[in-house]
C-alpha cells in the first residue's frame, strides 16, 4: 500500500510518517515544500525508516498533479497548510489562500487523474470557534462560528469535503482534531511553549520566570501519537463524506500543565502572566465529544497526559541544551 502525506515536515506529519513506516508492507511518500536535504535536517531526522520524499508546493496545481501521477497513492493524508491561529493572524490572506487553494488543487488533481485514493483532510476544532461557556461537550453537529482566519480556512476545507463527496463521490473524510501536543511541536503552541521555557530556564538561557497567558482556559488535549493513529483509522474505518471529532472528551485547565512543569523543573520557577499572551474573546471551555469516532473505529487515546508532557519537555531539553 502507498500512503502519501502532505506537510510531512510538520509536527504531525513527522509523527504520522513514523507511525506508517512501522506498518508492514507500507510505502510512505512525504510531500513538502523544502528541498529534500533541508527537510531531512528538520523534524524528519528523528523518524526511523526509509521513505520517499517529493518536493512540491500544493499551491502549484501542476506540481500537485505531477506528484500524484508519479506515486499514485492508495491513501492520502492532507496535513499541509498554515497550522495555527497565531500564524493566521499575521497574514490572514495567506492562511485562507494556502489552506483552501492547496486542498482544491489536491482534489482537482485527483479528479483529473481519475485515481481513487482514500483521502483524510486534517480539519480542526477551531471551526467551532465561539463556544458558550455553558457548553460541556461539542459534537459534530455544533455550528461553525470560527474566531480566526485559521478557523475560517478550516471551516471552508471542511465544507469542501462535503461538496466533493456529494458531487464526485470522493472517498474522503475530515478529522476535526482538538488541541494535541507532544515531542517536535513548535513553540507557538501553549504546552510546547511552556516546555521550551522550562528547558531554557534550566539551561540558563532564560530568567527563572515562566510567562503565561490565561491559565483558567479549559481545553481537550490529546497526545500527537494518539492523533496520528486516529488519522489512520479514519481512513480504514471512517465513512466517506463524514466529519469526526478527534479528542479525549475530557477538559484540562491550562493551570495543570504549568503546575506539572514547575514541579519538573530543576530550578525554582516563578509564574507570571504576560498580557501579550492573552487573546480577546477566547472561549473559556472547549471540549469535544468523540463518541461518533470511537463508535465507528474503537479508537481510544492511550497515552496519559504526564507521559505526553514529560516527553515534550525532554524534547526541548535536547533542543536547547548548551
Amino acid at each position: 500500500m502507498r500512503a502519501l502525506i502532505t506537510g510531512v515536515t510538520g509536527f504531525v506529519g513527522s509523527h504520522l510518517a513514523e507511525f506508517l513506516l512501522a506498518k508492514r508492507g507500507m510505502k510512505v511518500i512525504g510531500v513538502g515544500r523544502s528541498p529534500r536535504a533541508l527537510a531531512l535536517k528538520g523534524r524528519l531526522k528523528e523518524v526511523p525508516g526509509k521513505f520517499s520524499y517529493c518536493q512540491a508546493d500544493l499551491m502549484d496545481f501542476s506540481a500537485a498533479k505531477r506528484a500524484l501521477k508519479i506515486y499514485r497513492p492508495d491513501r492520502i493524508f492532507h496535513l499541509a497548510g498554515v497550522s495555527s491561529v497565531r500564524e493566521s493572524w499575521k497574514d490572514p490572506a495567506r492562511a485562507l489562500q494556502v489552506n483552501i487553494q492547496g486542498q482544491l488543487n489536491l482534489f482537482e488533481a485527483v479528479r483529473e487523474l481519475g485515481i481513487r485514493p482514500r483521502i483524510q483532510i486534517a480539519g480542526s476544532s477551531e471551526v467551532y470557534g465561539e463556544v458558550p461557556d455553558s457548553c460541556r461537550m461539542l459534537d459534530e453537529r455544533a455550528p461553525f462560528k470560527p474566531l480566526s482566519p485559521y478557523g475560517m480556512s478550516k471551516a471552508i476545507q471542511d465544507l469542501l469535503v462535503r461538496q466533493y463527496f456529494r458531487s464526485s463521490q470522493f472517498p474522503v473524510v475530515v478529522t476535526r482534531a482538538f488541541p494535541h501536543t507532544g515531542p517536535r511541536q513548535d513553540a507557538g503552541f501553549v504546552a510546547s511553549n511552556f516546555a521550551k521555557q522550562i528547558a531554557r530556564i534550566e539551561a540558563g538561557k532564560q530568567k527563572p520566570v515562566l510567562r503565561v497567558g490565561n491559565l483558567k482556559l479549559i481545553r481537550d488535549f490529546t497526545d500527537v501519537r494518539d492523533i496520528v493513529r486516529a488519522y489512520w483509522l479514519a481512513l480504514e474505518k471512517g465513512e466517506s463524506g463524514e466529519a469526526y471529532n478527534i479528542c479525549s472528551g475530557e477538559g484540562l485547565e491550562l493551570r495543570r500543565i504549568v503546575e506539572f512543569y514547575v514541579r519538573a523543573c530543576f530550578v525554582k520557577v516563578k509564574v507570571a502572566q504576560d498580557s501579550s499572551r492573552l487573546r480577546l474573546k477566547e472561549p473559556l471551555r472547549v471540549v469535544g465529544d468523540p463518541k461518533k469516532f470511537m463508535a465507528r473505529t474503537s479508537w481510544r487515546p492511550v497515552i496519559d497526559l504526564e507521559t505526553t508532557l514529560a516527553d515534550l519537555l525532554n524534547y526541548w531539553r535536547k533542543e536547547v541544551a548548551p
